[in-house]
Protein backbone atom coordinates (compact mmCIF):
# COMPACT_ATOMS: atom_id res chain seq x y z
CA UNK A 1 0.00 0.00 0.00
CA UNK A 2 1.08 3.57 -0.68
CA UNK A 3 0.52 6.28 1.93
CA UNK A 4 -0.60 8.98 -0.47
CA UNK A 5 -0.52 11.65 2.24
CA UNK A 6 3.27 11.42 2.05
CA UNK A 7 3.46 11.74 -1.76
CA UNK A 8 3.46 15.07 -3.59
CA UNK A 9 5.18 14.17 -6.88
CA UNK A 10 4.63 10.97 -8.88
CA UNK A 11 7.18 10.12 -11.55
CA UNK A 12 6.05 7.50 -14.04
CA UNK A 13 7.89 5.48 -16.65
CA UNK A 14 5.96 4.90 -19.88
CA UNK A 15 6.81 1.61 -21.63
CA UNK A 16 6.02 -1.35 -19.42
CA UNK A 17 4.58 0.86 -16.70
CA UNK A 18 1.75 2.91 -18.20
CA UNK A 19 1.76 1.11 -21.56
CA UNK A 20 1.96 -2.57 -22.40
CA UNK A 21 5.55 -3.45 -23.28
CA UNK A 22 4.27 -6.02 -25.77
CA UNK A 23 4.22 -3.34 -28.48
CA UNK A 24 7.93 -2.60 -28.04
CA UNK A 25 8.95 -6.24 -27.70
CA UNK A 26 6.98 -7.18 -30.79
CA UNK A 27 8.54 -4.34 -32.77
CA UNK A 28 12.18 -4.99 -31.84
CA UNK A 29 12.04 -8.79 -31.73
CA UNK A 30 9.64 -9.57 -34.58
CA UNK A 31 8.58 -6.68 -36.82
CA UNK A 32 11.97 -4.98 -37.22
CA UNK A 33 13.88 -8.20 -38.01
CA UNK A 34 11.28 -9.10 -40.64
CA UNK A 35 11.34 -5.66 -42.27
CA UNK A 36 15.15 -5.41 -42.03
CA UNK A 37 15.44 -8.77 -43.79
CA UNK A 38 12.98 -7.71 -46.47
CA UNK A 39 14.59 -4.34 -47.16
CA UNK A 40 18.19 -5.53 -47.11
CA UNK A 41 17.70 -8.89 -48.81
CA UNK A 42 18.58 -11.08 -45.86
CA UNK A 43 17.08 -14.22 -44.47
CA UNK A 44 15.05 -13.76 -41.29
CA UNK A 45 17.67 -15.78 -39.42
CA UNK A 46 20.50 -13.53 -40.65
CA UNK A 47 18.51 -10.41 -39.85
CA UNK A 48 17.58 -11.56 -36.36
CA UNK A 49 21.16 -12.51 -35.53
CA UNK A 50 22.65 -9.23 -36.79
CA UNK A 51 20.09 -7.12 -34.97
CA UNK A 52 20.21 -9.03 -31.69
CA UNK A 53 24.01 -8.84 -31.52
CA UNK A 54 23.99 -5.09 -32.15
CA UNK A 55 21.08 -4.33 -29.83
CA UNK A 56 22.34 -6.46 -26.95
CA UNK A 57 25.73 -4.70 -26.94
CA UNK A 58 24.04 -1.37 -26.24
CA UNK A 59 21.49 -2.34 -23.59
CA UNK A 60 21.35 0.24 -20.82
CA UNK A 61 22.92 2.99 -22.93
CA UNK A 62 21.17 5.99 -24.46
CA UNK A 63 21.71 4.63 -27.99
CA UNK A 64 19.74 1.51 -27.07
CA UNK A 65 16.68 3.77 -26.80
CA UNK A 66 17.54 6.22 -29.59
CA UNK A 67 15.46 5.93 -32.77
CA UNK A 68 17.78 8.34 -34.60
CA UNK A 69 20.75 6.08 -33.83
CA UNK A 70 19.00 2.97 -35.12
CA UNK A 71 17.74 4.72 -38.23
CA UNK A 72 21.30 5.74 -39.07
CA UNK A 73 22.89 2.41 -38.18
CA UNK A 74 20.34 0.23 -39.97
CA UNK A 75 19.68 2.57 -42.92
CA UNK A 76 15.96 2.47 -42.14
CA UNK A 77 13.28 4.94 -41.12
CA UNK A 78 12.65 3.46 -37.69
CA UNK A 79 9.92 5.98 -36.84
CA UNK A 80 7.99 5.01 -39.99
CA UNK A 81 8.42 1.32 -39.19
CA UNK A 82 7.19 1.84 -35.63
CA UNK A 83 4.03 3.43 -37.00
CA UNK A 84 3.35 0.25 -38.98
CA UNK A 85 2.58 -1.57 -35.72
CA UNK A 86 1.05 1.34 -33.77
CA UNK A 87 -2.23 -0.56 -33.47
CA UNK A 88 -0.47 -2.71 -30.86
CA UNK A 89 0.09 0.24 -28.51
CA UNK A 90 -2.15 -0.33 -25.49
CA UNK A 91 -2.49 1.13 -22.02
CA UNK A 92 -1.87 -1.27 -19.16
CA UNK A 93 -4.83 -2.07 -16.88
CA UNK A 94 -6.11 0.87 -14.81
CA UNK A 95 -3.61 3.31 -16.34
CA UNK A 96 -6.20 5.94 -17.21
CA UNK A 97 -8.06 5.57 -13.91
CA UNK A 98 -4.81 5.85 -11.97
CA UNK A 99 -3.67 8.98 -13.82
CA UNK A 100 -7.09 10.59 -13.36
CA UNK A 101 -7.08 9.80 -9.65
CA UNK A 102 -3.61 11.33 -9.26
CA UNK A 103 -4.75 14.44 -11.11
CA UNK A 104 -7.93 14.71 -9.04
CA UNK A 105 -5.87 14.54 -5.84
CA UNK A 106 -3.60 17.35 -6.99
CA UNK A 107 -0.44 15.28 -7.33
CA UNK A 108 2.31 16.58 -9.60
CA UNK A 109 2.73 14.01 -12.37
CA UNK A 110 5.95 13.67 -14.37
CA UNK A 111 6.47 11.27 -17.24
CA UNK A 112 10.11 10.21 -16.92
CA UNK A 113 11.08 7.94 -19.79
CA UNK A 114 14.06 6.66 -21.77
CA UNK A 115 11.86 6.60 -24.86
CA UNK A 116 12.89 8.73 -27.83
CA UNK A 117 10.69 11.85 -28.26
CA UNK A 118 9.41 10.55 -31.62
CA UNK A 119 8.32 7.34 -29.91
CA UNK A 120 6.59 9.30 -27.16
CA UNK A 121 4.69 11.26 -29.82
CA UNK A 122 3.48 8.08 -31.53
CA UNK A 123 2.25 6.65 -28.24
CA UNK A 124 0.54 9.83 -27.14
CA UNK A 125 -1.40 9.88 -30.41
CA UNK A 126 -2.50 6.27 -29.89
CA UNK A 127 -3.51 6.63 -26.22
CA UNK A 128 -5.14 9.12 -23.89
CA UNK A 129 -2.27 9.53 -21.42
CA UNK A 130 -0.58 12.69 -22.74
CA UNK A 131 -2.78 15.38 -21.15
CA UNK A 132 -2.30 14.03 -17.63
CA UNK A 133 1.35 15.04 -17.26
CA UNK A 134 2.64 18.25 -15.74
CA UNK A 135 6.00 17.54 -17.40
CA UNK A 136 7.13 15.10 -20.10
CA UNK A 137 10.81 14.30 -19.57
CA UNK A 138 12.89 12.04 -21.80
CA UNK A 139 16.45 11.00 -21.05
CA UNK A 140 17.43 12.24 -24.51
CA UNK A 141 17.21 15.84 -23.35
CA UNK A 142 19.98 15.09 -20.83
CA UNK A 143 21.87 12.69 -23.14
CA UNK A 144 21.99 10.15 -20.30
CA UNK A 145 19.67 7.17 -19.64
CA UNK A 146 17.78 6.71 -16.41
CA UNK A 147 20.12 3.85 -15.50
CA UNK A 148 22.87 6.39 -14.76
CA UNK A 149 23.22 8.52 -11.64
CA UNK A 150 24.01 11.62 -13.69
CA UNK A 151 20.54 11.48 -15.27
CA UNK A 152 18.95 11.94 -11.85
CA UNK A 153 21.35 14.74 -10.99
CA UNK A 154 20.41 16.57 -14.19
CA UNK A 155 16.71 15.94 -13.57
CA UNK A 156 16.93 17.45 -10.08
CA UNK A 157 18.70 20.52 -11.42
CA UNK A 158 16.04 21.24 -14.05
CA UNK A 159 12.78 20.13 -12.41
CA UNK A 160 11.18 20.86 -9.07
CA UNK A 161 10.68 17.87 -6.78
CA UNK A 162 11.67 16.73 -3.32
CA UNK A 163 13.18 13.25 -2.97
CA UNK A 164 11.40 12.76 0.34
CA UNK A 165 7.87 13.09 -1.05
CA UNK A 166 8.37 11.62 -4.53
CA UNK A 167 7.16 8.23 -5.77
CA UNK A 168 8.82 6.75 -8.87
CA UNK A 169 7.24 3.79 -10.69
CA UNK A 170 9.14 1.85 -13.38
CA UNK A 171 9.33 -1.70 -14.72
CA UNK A 172 13.15 -1.72 -14.93
CA UNK A 173 14.91 -2.84 -11.75
CA UNK A 174 18.22 -1.21 -12.71
CA UNK A 175 16.45 2.12 -13.21
CA UNK A 176 14.57 1.77 -9.93
CA UNK A 177 17.81 1.12 -8.09
CA UNK A 178 19.43 4.16 -9.73
CA UNK A 179 16.53 6.33 -8.57
CA UNK A 180 16.72 4.88 -5.08
CA UNK A 181 20.49 5.40 -4.87
CA UNK A 182 19.97 9.02 -5.91
CA UNK A 183 17.61 9.44 -2.99
CA UNK A 184 14.08 9.05 -4.34
CA UNK A 185 12.35 7.83 -1.18
CA UNK A 186 9.52 5.80 -2.70
CA UNK A 187 10.05 3.40 -5.59
CA UNK A 188 7.71 0.80 -7.03
CA UNK A 189 8.17 -1.78 -9.77
CA UNK A 190 5.84 -3.53 -12.20
CA UNK A 191 5.79 -7.32 -12.16
CA UNK A 192 4.63 -8.04 -15.73
CA UNK A 193 5.34 -5.13 -18.09
CA UNK A 194 4.59 -7.24 -21.20
CA UNK A 195 1.09 -8.73 -21.04
CA UNK A 196 2.28 -11.68 -23.12
CA UNK A 197 5.27 -12.61 -20.92
CA UNK A 198 4.98 -13.66 -17.28
CA UNK A 199 7.48 -12.07 -14.89
CA UNK A 200 7.80 -11.51 -11.16
CA UNK A 201 10.09 -8.65 -10.19
CA UNK A 202 12.20 -9.34 -7.09
CA UNK A 203 14.43 -7.20 -4.90
CA UNK A 204 12.19 -4.11 -5.04
CA UNK A 205 8.58 -3.47 -3.99
CA UNK A 206 6.32 -4.16 -6.98
CA UNK A 207 2.70 -4.45 -8.07
CA UNK A 208 0.80 -6.16 -10.84
CA UNK A 209 -1.62 -3.33 -11.65
CA UNK A 210 -2.37 0.18 -10.42
CA UNK A 211 -5.64 -0.79 -8.74
CA UNK A 212 -3.51 -2.33 -5.97
CA UNK A 213 -2.28 1.11 -4.84
CA UNK A 214 -5.32 3.30 -5.46
CA UNK A 215 -6.69 3.08 -1.93
CA UNK A 216 -6.50 6.58 -0.52
CA UNK A 217 -6.87 8.29 -3.86
CA UNK A 218 -10.25 9.80 -4.71
CA UNK A 219 -11.50 7.40 -7.36
CA UNK A 220 -14.71 5.72 -8.38
CA UNK A 221 -13.07 2.27 -8.56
Amino acid sequence: MVNWDQIKTVMLDMDGTLLDLHYDNHFWLSHLPARFAEIHGLSLEQSTQQLSEHINKLEGTLNWYCLDYWSEQLKLDIVALKKETKHKIKERPYTREFLQALKDCGKTIYLVTNAHPAGVEIKFKQTSIGPFFDEVITSHQFQKPKEQHCFWQALAEDYAFNNDNTLFIDDNKTVLNAASHFGIKYILGIHQPDSQKARQLTGVPAINDFDEIMTGLNTSL
